[in-house]
């Protein structure tokens, strides 16, 4: 006897809720009209649902999401990077408090003490006829960050074999939900075939139809709420086996339009703004940004930075400013549009060399124009890199803070946690270096002007 069991799946939706309405009525009424005709559904979300560049997830701290997928009627989610490493400890530990659905992530624990209730390795869910379903699920190896943030990491692909062979002897069929990227569930598909499917995500990559590697199916979908997907396993009560397993994506903007949806997505941003909306601190002139140049308001950042850090100087890109500081009052409004980035700060140790390789790379004449996507990014262009407290004389001598660098000193530099991944600055990735969590770039502005406006 065959069993048709359907799986719809989304992930990296990065909080963009354009068509959230659309896809989640679509996905309700195909599992109204699978569970009148017999046949089990399930809905899971493989991680980064939430976003904090986004108005509303910032406003409720990503509990909002939390409600969203509630209503949506999800069966099981895990976290990705943006649920694990942008918010505290503590927010991380409560966020899924008040969750109807299943949080599975087997590769992250507390430090110290428990770690949440909702944290589970695994679950099993049981169809309408009596098939068993092992769902596995692991996250990013962000390990760095999670232990700043007093979460522990085990390794993701050793840890996903070994529940999938434990899992084998007590299952008919394993599924696993992977916020690892394509490479690495190429690889998990490569050493572990006892899993049946690997539900994609985190590299935003899609795949139409899925991908098989050795006899396991990936899929993968895009991003921003582009596609859903929709996977149909065949299970043969009798033999005991798949016999049939394929996914397709659906586009999310072809999907019949619902009423009020744009009511809908206008009602979280106008929360998000009712909530943000707060004054933080009041300045006594306005502070312009520039993308190319040296401004007012990068000026005052990096005064903020280098208190911040305790370095010895700073490096950014003047990008991340998206619009300039208002005078007089200015709300938490005003600086998560200004910093909307899920971006944290980094102190550096270098070498007098090192700095000065360092120097002569930030005059890359093309950066300046690249119209960066990721890494935490969510600017327009990339901006000029500005120096602070460090330059180089006309004998190509280091220069910190005006006077000649000490050739045996090591020195501290702040800057942005995108430039430690090494696509900008490759010896920053090996570098010793002190990630500063988990306030953003907004936190600590805010923190420092309520101090410097009180002047």
């Amino acid at each position: 006897m065959l069993e048709k069991i359907h799986i719809f799946h989304t992930n990296d939706l990065h909080s963009h809720f354009k068509y959230w309405p659309r896809m989640q009525s679509y996905v309700k009424e195909m599992r109204n009209k699978l569970g009148n005709i017999g046949e089990t559904s399930y809905l899971f979300d493989v991680g980064d649902h939430l976003d904090r560049s986004n108005i509303y997830t910032e406003a409720t701290v990503g509990k909002g999401n939390v409600r969203l997928l509630n209503e949506a009627g999800y069966d099981v989610v895990t976290i990705g990077n943006n649920e694990g490493i942008t918010l505290s400890h503590e927010e991380l530990f409560h966020l899924y408090d008040n969750a109807n659905f299943d949080v599975v992530v087997a590769n992250v624990y507390a430090s110290h003490g428990k770690k949440p209730a909702w944290m589970k390795p695994y679950v099993i869910l049981t169809t309408a006829m009596g098939t068993k379903i092992g769902v596995i699920a692991a996250t990013a190896m962000f390990e760095v960050y999670y232990e700043e943030l007093n979460w522990h990491m085990d390794d993701a692909r050793s840890t996903l074999l070994r529940l999938a062979h434990q899992l084998r002897e007590e299952v008919d069929i394993v599924v696993c939900l992977s916020h690892l990227g394509i490479t690495e569930d190429e690889l998990l598909a490569d050493e572990c075939p006892e899993i049946d499917v690997i539900f994609g995500s985190h590299t935003h990559h899609v795949l139409p139809e899925g991908k098989v590697i050795n006899g396991v199916l990936l899929t993968g979908g895009g991003k921003f709420g582009q596609y859903t997907g929709h996977l149909i396993i065949e299970y043969d009560k009798k033999l005991r086996k798949i016999v049939e397993k394929k996914d397709t994506l659906i586009h999310n903007k072809d999907l019949p339009i619902v009423k009020n949806e744009q009511k809908v997505v206008q009602f979280l941003e106008d929360e998000g703004n009712r909530i943000l909306d707060t004054p933080v601190f009041t300045t006594k002139k306005a502070y312009n940004k520039e993308w190319f140049h040296y401004s007012q308001l990068s000026d005052l950042f990096a005064h903020a930075i280098l208190e911040k850090s305790g370095a010895d100087c700073a490096l950014f890109n003047a990008g991340i400013f998206l619009d300039g500081l208002p005078k007089g009052i200015v709300t938490a409004l005003d600086l998560h549009r200004i910093f909307p980035h899920p971006i944290n700060l980094c102190t550096i140790e270098l070498s007098v060399a090192e700095m000065k390789e360092i120097y002569m790379q930030s005059k890359n004449e093309e950066w300046p124009y690249i119209e960066l996507k990721g890494l935490g990014f969510r600017g327009v262009i990339f901006g000029k890199i500005l120096t602070y407290g460090f330059s180089m004389n006309e004998n190509r001598q280091l220069l910190i803070n005006g006077k000649l660098a000490d050739q045996n000193h090591i020195y501290k530099l702040v800057t942005l946690d995108l430039f430690t991944f090494g696509y900008f600055y490759p010896s920053f990735k090996y570098a010793k270096k002190q990630y500063i969590l988990p306030e953003f770039l907004r936190n600590i502005m805010i923190d420092y002007g309520q101090r410097f406006f009180k002047q």
